[in-house]
C-alpha cells in the first residue's frame, strides 16, 4: 500500500505570553532564577502522621493541612548547635530536613548527622560521615553506613570493617553494569540494617580503554574498564555482610563456572521484610531471559526461583518487586510482558495472583500503599502520553481511581495512611503547583503556585501536538517553540534538536514542553526549534520502544523525517535553511539524518555521537543491537563511518576528550573517514570533559553552536 503523506495534528496546546521584549543571553541559559522554584522546601508529612512539614525562609513550619505554623526558628537551632564540638556549627539558612517520626526531624550539617526532637526542643547528633569517601549509604534508624574509598568497601557498625580489594581490577560496594537495568548503586541495607548486600565486580577480564589527562607537563595515562559490544564483560557476583556474626559470605547465583554464568546480569536486589532472603532479577547476557531468584541470607544458596520471563528482543527490568505492607508474603512486580509497563501481584512462593494494572498506557512508577496495603499508588500516563498522573489502584479488584485530575505532569508524596497526597505538577501553561489533596481530590492546602519567572521576556509560543509515524498510523509527539511576535509571510531557519533513542522522552506536557531555556534563546533569536519523540523512544509501550532492534537509527530517522516533513508544510518555516542538533544518541541520531538527507539539512551539530555501535559497550549496546557476531548486517547498516562520503554541507562534531561514555574513538574514527572521502567536517574538542559538557563551559557549548548556526544557517 502506498504511504500517505497527509498528516494529521491531532493535539495543539499553545502558550504565547507577549508582556515584553526582553531577550535571553547566553550567559543567563543556566540560571537557576529563570527556572520556576519555590522558596518552601522539603515539603512532606511528618513521620507516619497527617501533619504536613515544609522549611521556608529561616523557619521549620508544622501541622494540619490549611493550618500550619512555625515550629522552629534557624536562630532556635543554631542555640541548640552551638553546644556541639570545639568548633559547633552555625547554620546560615535552615537546613533541608527529613522526619523520621510525628515531632522528630534529622539533618546534615558540616558532615554530621542531627536528630531534633521539637516535642522535647531537644538535639542530638546521631553520628559523623567521614571525609573523602564515595557513595554513602547510610541506614539512618541504627546509624551505620557503608561507604567506598577507592575500590574498597567499608562498613561501619560500632566498628569499621574493611572489605579491601585484592587488585585494582576488584571494586566492591559500587554501581555495576554500567548503570543500566536501573542500577544506581551498589550497597543494600536490610529493613532494619542487620545485613548489607553489596556487589563485587571483577574487571580483570576486561579491556584497558585508554584516557588521557593533559593537565600535567606530561600527560598521563588514566585507562577504564570499557567492555565494548561482542567482547569480554566484567564478571559480577553479590555478597552479604551480616553485623551480628561479623561475616561476609557470597550467594550462589552461578549454576555452573562457565563464561555464560559468570557474565549474568544481576539486578533489582530487594530484601524480605524479615530480612533471611534476598530477591535477584538475574538475566542472561543475550538480555532474552530473566530469572527472579530468592537467596538464603544465611548461607547464600538459591532458595528458589519464583518465575521465569523472556522475549525474543529483550527484557529489561528497571525496578525491584515490593512487598504490600501488612502482607509479607506478596509482592508486586513490574513488567511489559502484556506489551507495557504493568504491575503484576504474586505471593511469596512465585504464584502469580492476578495483574492489578492492564491497559495500552505505562505505570511509570510506584509511589506508596494505604496502611493496610489494599490499595497502591501509582504514577502513570493513562489520561495523556504526553503527561502523567497520579491513580489509586485496589490491590483486589484493580479498580484504579484517578487522584490528580489536573492537566500536565504531576509528582506526589503520599502519607502513611494513604489518606492525604501532596501534589507538584506543571504544565506548558502551567509553572508549577503545589497542594495537599484528600483522596476525593479536595484541595485541603494550596502551597504555591509559581509565578512565571520569564514574565519579563518576550515569551516564544510552545506548541505540542501530534503527526503520524512512517508506518502512517502511530501518532508521534512534538514539541514546536516559534519566534514571539512572528511577522506575517516571514519565513524563520528551523532546526531539529532530536534524541530519539530509548529510555527518553523529550516532549511532555511540562514547563517549557520539556525542553529548556537554550530553546527559547533560539527561537527568540528566530529560530523555529521542532522536536518529535519518535518510535524507539520511552513510555509508549514495548512494540513502540523495541520495534527499532537490531536496527538503531533506521526507524527513528524514517519517523523523524516525517515530522520534518510537518515542519517543512508550516507556512513560516524556510525549508531552505533548516538544521538538525543532538547530543549521544542524539548525535548519532544528528548525523544519520544529515548524510541521508543533505538537501534537507543545511546545517548539523552533533555533540558526543555514537558513530559505530561496535564501539559502544556491551549492556547498552547489545540489548538493542545484538553482538556485532550475531547482527553484522545491522552495525554495518547504521555505521556512519561507512557512509562518512555522504557528507555535504555544515557538520560541526563536538566531543569531550575524557568521554567514558561515547568514547573519542567514535568521532576520531568519523573525522578520518571524512578526511579520506575528502570531505570537510568541522569539529571542536572540551578537553577535561566527559559526556557531557557541565559548569560554566555549558555556557561556553551553547555559544559555540549559535555562533554556528548564526554563520551557517540564518
Amino acid at each position: 500500500m502506498k504511504k500517505s503523506l497527509l498528516f494529521i495534528v491531532t493535539l495543539t496546546l499553545t502558550v504565547s505570553v507577549f508582556s515584553q521584549d526582553k531577550l535571553l543571553g547566553s550567559k543567563q541559559l543556566m540560571t537557576y532564577s529563570l527556572y520556576p522554584h519555590s522558596d518552601m522546601r522539603s515539603v512532606q508529612f511528618a513521620g507516619k502522621g497527617n501533619e504536613l512539614a515544609y522549611v521556608q525562609d529561616t523557619c521549620l513550619y508544622l501541622g494540619k493541612p490549611g493550618n500550619v505554623k512555625p515550629v522552629l526558628s534557624l536562630s532556635a537551632l543554631n542555640r541548640a548547635l552551638a553546644g556541639y564540638g570545639q568548633n559547633p556549627t552555625r547554620l546560615k539558612g535552615f537546613p533541608s530536613v527529613t522526619f523520621v517520626s510525628e515531632k522528630e526531624f534529622r539533618f546534615v550539617a558540616n558532615r554530621q548527622v542531627f536528630h531534633y526532637n521539637l516535642a522535647k526542643h531537644s538535639l542530638a547528633l546521631r553520628f559523623c560521615i567521614p571525609e573523602e569517601i564515595d557513595n554513602s549509604d547510610i541506614e539512618y534508624a541504627t546509624g551505620r553506613m557503608a561507604y567506598n574509598k577507592g575500590n574498597n568497601l567499608y562498613i561501619v557498625s560500632g566498628k569499621t570493617v574493611a572489605v579491601e580489594s585484592p587488585d585494582l581490577d576488584v571494586v566492591y560496594g559500587q554501581s555495576v553494569h554500567r548503570n543500566e537495568f536501573g542500577i544506581s548503586k551498589g550497597t543494600f541495607w536490610s529493613p532494619q540494617g542487620n545485613r548489607l548486600a553489596f556487589y563485587r565486580m571483577d574487571q580483570s577480564m576486561v579491556t584497558d580503554y585508554p584516557l588521557v589527562n593533559t593537565t600535567s607537563r606530561i600527560a598521563v595515562a588514566q585507562p577504564f574498564k570499557y567492555p565494548m559490544a561482542g567482547m569480554k564483560s566484567h564478571e559480577v557476583t553479590v555478597q552479604i555482610y551480616d553485623v551480628a556474626r561479623d561475616t561476609v559470605l557470597t550467594l550462589e547465583s552461578r549454576r555452573d563456572e562457565s563464561v555464560a554464568e559468570a557474565e549474568n546480569y544481576l539486578t533489582n536486589l530487594s530484601w524480605s521484610p524479615d530480612e533471611e532472603f534476598l530477591y535477584i532479577a538475574k538475566i542472561n547476557r543475550e538480555q532474552n531471559h530473566l530469572w527472579l531468584e530468592r537467596y538464603s541470607a544465611e548461607d547464600g544458596s538459591l532458595d528458589t526461583v519464583l518465575f521465569e520471563e523472556s522475549n525474543p528482543r529483550y527484557v529489561e527490568p528497571c525496578d525491584p518487586l515490593c512487598f504490600v505492607p501488612s502482607h509479607d508474603d506478596q509482592f508486586l512486580w513490574f513488567s511489559m510482558r502484556d506489551g507495557y509497563k504493568h504491575l503484576y501481584l504474586y505471593n511469596t512462593d512465585g504464584r502469580l495472583l492476578r495483574q492489578v494494572t492492564t491497559g495500552q498506557y505505562e505505570v511509570e512508577s510506584l509511589v506508596g500503599f494505604d496502611a493496610k496495603g489494599e490499595n497502591v499508588f501509582v504514577m502513570a500516563n493513562k489520561e495523556s502520553a504526553v503527561g502523567c498522573a497520579a491513580y489509586r489502584v485496589n490491590l483486589k479488584t484493580g479498580a484504579m481511581t484517578l487522584l490528580t485530575p489536573a492537566k500536565g505532569t504531576h509528582s506526589v508524596t503520599v502519607n502513611a495512611a494513604g489518606t492525604l497526597l501532596i501534589d507538584r505538577y506543571s504544565s506548558v501553561e502551567n509553572p508549577g503547583t503545589c497542594v495537599v489533596m484528600d483522596m476525593k481530590g479536595k484541595v485541603l492546602a494550596a502551597l504555591y503556585q509559581l509565578d512565571n519567572p520569564l514574565a519579563e521576556y518576550a515569551m516564544p509560543a510552545i506548541r505540542l501536538g501530534t503527526v503520524k509515524a512512517a508506518d502512517g498510523t502511530t501518532d508521534l509527539h512534538y514539541r514546536l517553540i516559534t519566534p514571539p511576535h512572528m511577522e506575517q509571510g516571514k519565513k524563520y531557519p528551523a532546526l531539529v534538536y532530536v534524541y530519539g533513542g530509548p529510555h527518553s522522552q523529550l516532549v511532555t506536557d511540562s514547563w517549557l514542553g520539556g525542553g529548556n531555556l537554550y530553546f527559547l534563546f533560539l527561537a527568540q533569536q528566530g529560530y523555529v526549534v521542532y522536536t518529535l519523540d519518535n518510535r524507539g523512544t520511552d513510555n509508549r509501550g514495548f512494540e513502540f520502544e523495541s520495534c527499532t532492534h537490531r536496527q538503531l537509527g533506521a526507524i527513528e530517522m524514517a519517523d523523524q523525517m516525517e515530522g520534518v516533513k510537518f515542519l517543512q508544510s508550516l507556512p513560516f518555516v524556510d525549508t531552505a535553511r533548516m538544521g538538525v542538533e543532538g547530543w549521544s544518541f542524539g548525535g548519532f541520531m544528528t548525523i544519520t539524518m544529515k548524510l541521508a538527507h543533505p538537501e534537507i539539512f543545511k546545517v548539523a551539530c552533533a555533540g558526543g555521537p555514537v558513530i559505530d555501535w561496535k564501539w559502544y559497550e556491551i549492556m547498552y549496546g547489545e540489548r538493542y543491537m545484538d553482538t556485532p557476531q550475531e547482527n553484522p548486517g545491522g552495525y554495518k547498516d547504521n555505521c556512519l563511518v561507512n557512509k562518512a562520503g555522504q557528507l555535504k554541507g555544515r557538520l560541526l562534531v563536538i566531543h569531550g576528550a575524557e568521554d567514558n561514555t561515547v568514547v573519542w574513538q567514535h568521532s576520531i574514527e568519523f573525522i578520518d573517514a571524512c578526511i579520506k572521502a575528502g570531505r570537510q567536517v568541522d569539529y571542536f574538542i572540551y578537553p577535561h570533559h566527559e559526556h557531557n559538557v557541565r559548569g560554566a563551559d555549558r555556557i561556553h557549548l551553547y555559544e559555540k553552536m549559535f555562533d554556528y548556526y548564526e554563520t551557517f544557517l540564518k
